[in-house]
């Protein structure tokens, strides 16, 4: 799985036209899911982004997690975080997993996240969305489960 982790002040995501998801201070995480990743993966990756310390102190050091300042987290899957664009102009995704087994571990992903620092936001898996955010920093963080397993 991968995870790009972004620090932000709010995000919004809309799915289909509609509200779906929204936040103030927190983190919004867009989630890729391969083919091969399973349930192991999900919970590494939400256990380590739950104590991640990318929030600033009162010193200014980023020390601090996403319960340390009681942010909130905005999850929206996107399959296309696994393009192969090693061929010619056009990205290929065959490497996202399968539609409903990348949803399982997506709501697998959602429930350890919100078991660990509270209701997660979060996007429709597989609707058309449009996301707006405000970055904080910014501070993005390109996390692979993985790294995680080694």
């Amino acid at each position: 799985m991968t995870c790009v982790i972004q620090r932000v002040n709010s995000a919004t995501v809309y799915a289909d036209g509609e509200l779906s998801g929204s936040i103030g201070k927190g983190l919004y995480l867009l989630l890729g899911v391969r083919v091969g990743d399973d349930e192991t993966d999900a919970c590494l990756l939400a256990e380590k982004i739950s104590k991640l310390r990318i929030f600033s102190d009162e010193n200014g050091k980023m020390n601090l997690s996403i319960k340390d300042v009681s942010g909130r987290a905005l999850v929206v899957s996107n399959f296309t975080l696994s393009a192969n664009y090693s061929h010619g102009n056009r990205p290929d995704y065959l490497n996202s997993a399968p539609p409903e087994r990348a949803n399982e571990l997506y709501e697998l992903f959602k429930k350890e996240l919100s078991d660990r620092i509270g209701e997660c936001e979060s996007g429709i898996f597989g609707s058309d969305m449009r996301t707006e955010m405000s970055t904080d920093g910014p501070v993005t963080i390109v996390m692979e489960s993985s790294v995680l397993r080694k």
